[in-house]
């Protein structure tokens, strides 16, 4: 059982909207529809259309085209109203960016931005068949991709690992990338390999990172993450901090060794990556990010009898 939980689902896990899988196949349904449906439309660079709020800014379904177009996805159904999602090569502004800019959408907003994001960019990857390379077209509302001899391929996620690294105390294991200026900070992350378990990734992953032996990796929750379309598999693992850190596959640029009140400054300070002062010692993954989540929820959970369960942020 791992030793903290999420104090709240991480952003894009949090979408209660209706999939609708059974509509996919009814041609029929989805066009009478069509009149009343909204699309989200996404560019090149995955950016979307906002109002000044920043939340989603939708288009007429009947302003795109008079019935369901050839590479729409259907996303599915929020109250009445059935959503989809298309990809233009130019979208008007003001746009959103999921990386920066998701915080600000609702849970069912950055689902459905998950979602679009997600089977958008396989669609993009997946013009031709990895089986004998011929033509693929979309089918089945956007959820699979045939050739002319009926070989069907359907949406790839990459599950990757994600994880909290921690003495079992007080101090926490945070790892900088080389494109990331100092003092940006986060999690150590992988993806999982053929024939490899989540838990056996983790302590994989953490051994070449970090030149750290990982123990007893423990399951905390999960988020979608398409850039441009990975599961991230959030757990928490446990260290010893005397061992020396080595950064043996040369993914990260430095890794070291956090205190706990060091993480509750920055989150009191807001110290997310592009923003704080100067001074700041430690700056944070953005509140989109499930890093953040594990990082938050780590530095929030009860270590000593007379600490709240919950901190104040």
């Amino acid at each position: 059982m791992a030793a903290f939980a999420f104090q709240t689902p991480p952003l894009l896990s949090q979408a209660v909207f209706d999939r609708a899988d059974h509509l996919r196949d009814d041609a029929e349904r989805l066009a009478a529809g069509w009149a009343r449906a909204q699309v989200l439309l996404v560019d090149e660079r995955g950016r979307y259309p906002v109002d000044a709020t920043g939340a989603l800014r939708w288009t007429s379904a009947v302003d795109v085209g008079a019935q369901p177009v050839a590479d729409a996805v259907f996303l599915g159904v929020l109250g009445e109203t059935d959503l989809w999602a298309l990809r233009r090569g130019e979208v008007a502004e003001p746009l959103g960016e999921p990386r920066s800019g998701a915080h600000l959408l609702s849970g069912d907003e950055a689902g459905l931005v998950a979602t679009a994001l997600g089977v958008l960019n396989w669609h993009r990857s997946a013009a031709f068949s990895p089986s004998d390379g011929s033509p693929t077209t979309s089918d089945r509302s956007g959820w699979v991709r045939r050739t002319a001899g009926g070989t069907e391929e359907y949406p790839r996620t990459d599950p990757a690992v994600i994880m909290v690294v921690h003495d079992g105390s007080d101090q926490i294991l945070l790892g900088r990338q080389h494109a990331w200026p100092r003092p940006w900070f986060s999690t150590l992350a992988g993806f999982v390999e053929p024939g490899e378990s989540l838990e056996q990734c983790v302590i994989r992953e953490v051994a070449e990172e970090v030149g750290v032996v990982a123990h007893s990796p423990q399951y905390v929750g999960s988020q979608p993450w398409p850039f441009p379309r990975s599961l991230m598999l959030g757990f928490e693992a446990t260290a010893d901090p005397a061992q020396p850190v080595e950064l043996l596959d040369g993914e990260l640029a430095e890794a070291q060794w956090f205190t706990r009140d060091q993480v509750r400054e920055a989150l009191e300070a807001d110290a997310d990556w592009g923003s704080g002062s100067d001074e700041t010692a430690l700056m944070l993954p953005p509140p989109v990010s499930i890093a953040r989540s594990l990082i938050t929820s780590w530095a929030v959970a009860r270590t000593r009898p007379l600490e709240w369960s919950v901190w104040p942020i």
